[in-house]
């Protein structure tokens, strides 16, 4: 492959550049509710943040974490992914790659005209009659302290995902990047983010072809890297779970050996939502209840005895299990990490975490 120029495209370059992108896939991607960002990014505000703007509750990363949901840019770099899992929402809007191509947009590109995209979307809620306290928070989300880079795509995939990490976390706002763990050696050059996760969707490697269609031939050799560079790093990791009733909520021991094998911080259990292109592939019923997730819990952590139950968000469908030598401490603690950052240190999972949510979250 070869090597590729960083670019910073005028105003008047964007749109030629995404046409990298069919015109029918931007239609769709602007039609609901996306917004392109330079040559290969993407912004779309969630659900959440809206909620929280109108006081109508906060997202479970509030609930398990300390994350401010009106403060919070969603986001992607990368609108390729490997993957194409019958569960996602997204669907067939943005294509599939096994390795990146086009132009390189800047960090700094990215960052200001991702935030920018969001808070335009976002100006409808000024001016709005609402009580005081979501008037508190409206006034806040021009001030972002936090990017989950988790949208559409595979954001880990961005050649300089290292350096817009370390961009964010200049500007003091916290990273939380989602990888669906075929991208080991994008791992391996990450040196600090807030929290890393892995989506690890199936116990072996026939279900997960099967769930995920993974376009990469070695996908399940790339997961197994991953899970061992997990492992390994020192700041905030977390295994994610995607639970789909009568598909992948068995085998609890094969589950149990691939966790331990990345030994994350935290595991999140997250209901498989009926919602978007997913229901091509699966029926209202492939939902599964929290007390139907909490008995696959049970099964789990008999498998996992290092882990225990911290947390729930019911409107989300979500668990939370912690490694129990971490000794409850679930939330992170942003000022402590960024201090940590500004003295040029390597953040770790024990350093930047509290029992209570601590400091300007």
């Amino acid at each position: 492959m070869k090597p590729l120029k960083i670019i910073q495209p005028s105003e008047d370059e964007v749109q030629e550049i995404t046409s990298q992108l069919s015109e029918s896939q931007q239609k769709k991607l602007h039609h609901q509710g996306y917004r392109l960002v330079g040559a290969h990014s993407a912004v779309k505000t969630c659900e959440w943040t809206r909620n929280s703007l109108r006081g109508t509750g906060a997202c479970y990363k509030f609930a398990f974490y300390g994350i401010r949901s009106h403060q919070c840019l969603q986001m992607t770099t990368s609108m390729f992914c490997a993957s194409r899992c019958k569960f996602c929402w997204r669907g067939q809007k943005a294509p599939v790659s096994k390795e990146w191509y086009g132009p390189i947009d800047s960090p700094e590109h990215i960052i200001n005209h991702a935030m920018d995209e969001h808070l335009k979307l976002l100006v409808g809620f000024k001016g709005m009659g609402y009580e005081k306290a979501a008037q508190d928070k409206i006034a806040e989300m021009e001030d972002i302290r936090h990017v989950a880079l988790s949208l559409t795509g595979e954001p880990i995939t961005y050649p300089l995902i290292g350096e817009i990490l370390d961009a964010f976390h200049k500007r003091k706002i916290s990273t939380f990047l989602v990888t669906n763990a075929q991208y080991p050696e994008a791992i391996e050059k990450i040196n600090n983010v807030t929290q890393l996760y892995l989506s690890i969707d199936a116990p072996n490697k026939e279900l997960l072809k099967k769930i995920d269609n993974p376009l990469l031939p070695d996908f399940w050799e790339r997961m197994i890297k991953s899970l061992d560079l997990l492992k390994t790093r020192k700041y905030r990791t977390c295994i994610r779970l995607t639970m789909i009733k009568d598909e992948n909520m068995d085998n609890e021991k094969e589950y149990a050996e691939l966790i331990r094998r990345g030994m994350p911080d935290v595991i999140e259990l997250k209901s498989y939502v009926h919602v978007g292109e997913s229901r091509r592939f699966y029926d209202q019923k492939n939902m599964p209840t929290l007390d139907e997730m909490k008995v696959f819990m049970d099964k789990l952590l008999n498998e996992l005895p290092e882990y225990a139950l911290i947390r729930q968000h019911i409107p989300s469908r979500a668990i939370l299990l912690i490694r129990k030598d971490l000794n409850k401490k679930a939330w992170i603690n942003f000022p402590k990490f960024f201090e940590l950052i500004e003295q040029g240190k390597q953040p770790t999972t024990e350093e930047y975490s509290s029992v209570t949510m601590t400091g300007n979250c």
